[in-house]
C-alpha cells in the first residue's frame, strides 16, 4: 500500500508539473499579463504546485525548509541568494550600466518552484532506490519536462547538463536539506539568458567554489560543535 501511494503520488506530481509546464510554454493560456517576470514564474511553477496536490492528494508528508539544517534561514539566503545577486548584479551594472535586482531574484524564486518538486518531493519519494538509479530517473524526468524533444546536439548537452545537476544539486541537497541552498545551485545557469562567456563562466566557477566551500566548513564546524544533532 505504501509503495503504491508513493507511485500514484509521483504520476499526479508529474502529470501536473508536465501539465502546467506545457500550458505555460506551449499555448497562450497564461498570457494573462505582460510582465516578464510572473511569465517566467508561470514556466516553473508546476513542480512546485504538482507537489503539494499530490502530498495532499495521497497524505504524503513534505518536509520542505528554506534553512534545512543551517541555524537560521539568514544564513543560507545570504550565501545562496544575496550574495550572488550582489556579485552578479554588481558586474553587470559595470558592464552594461544596469543592475537586474528584479530579475537576478525572480530566477532564483523560479529556481525554487522547481526545486520544491525536484528534490523537496521527488528525490525523498526515491530516497530508497539506488543512487545513480534515482538521479537517471529525475534526470530525465526533468529533461522531458523542459518539453525540448529534438535530438540536437544542444539537447544532448543539455541532457548531459541536467544528470549532472542532478546530482550534483541531489547531493547539496541530501548535505543540508535547504530549498534556499538548493535553488541558488539551480539558478546558476539561468541567471544568464544571453548565454555562457568567459565572465559568466568565471562568475559560476567563483560562486560554485564559494558555496562548496561553505557547505564544507559549515559541515566540519557543525560536526565539532555536535555530531549527533541532524536538523531536516
Amino acid at each position: 500500500m505504501k509503495e503504491r501511494k508513493r507511485f500514484g503520488g509521483i504520476i499526479v506530481f508529474y502529470a501536473i508539473a508536465i501539465l502546467l509546464r506545457f500550458l505555460a510554454v506551449k499555448t497562450s493560456l497564461f498570457d494573462f499579463t505582460d510582465n516578464q517576470f510572473i511569465q517566467i514564474l508561470l514556466r516553473g511553477i508546476g513542480p512546485a504546485i504538482g507537489a503539494f496536490v499530490s502530498a495532499k492528494l495521497f497524505n504524503i508528508p513534505l518536509n520542505l525548509s528554506l534553512k534545512g539544517k543551517y541555524s537560521n534561514v539568514l544564513l543560507p539566503l545570504l550565501v545562496f541568494w544575496i550574495l550572488p545577486v550582489i556579485l552578479i548584479g554588481t558586474v553587470s551594472y559595470i558592464q552594461q550600466g544596469q543592475f537586474p535586482f528584479v530579475l537576478l531574484f525572480t530566477v532564483l524564486i523560479y529556481g525554487l518552484l522547481e526545486e520544491i518538486g525536484w528534490r523537496g518531493f521527488l528525490q525523498e519519494q526515491l530516497k530508497d532506490l539506488p543512487k545513480l538509479q534515482t538521479v537517471i530517473i529525475i534526470a530525465v524526468l526533468w529533461f522531458i519536462w523542459h518539453l525540448n524533444f529534438e535530438f540536437t546536439t544542444s539537447n544532448m548537452i543539455f541532457l548531459g547538463i541536467l544528470f549532472l545537476g542532478t546530482w550534483g544539486i541531489g547531493k547539496v541537497y541530501s548535505n543540508n536539506y535547504s530549498l534556499l541552498a538548493v535553488a541558488g545551485f539551480h539558478s546558476l545557469n539561468n541567471f544568464f539568458r544571453n548565454g555562457l562567456h568567459q565572465t559568466e563562466l568565471i562568475l559560476i566557477a567563483v560562486l560554485l567554489i564559494i558555496w562548496i566551500g561553505f557547505i564544507i566548513i559549515y559541515g566540519t564546524n557543525s560536526k565539532k560543535i555536535n555530531p549527533n544533532q541532524i536538523d531536516s
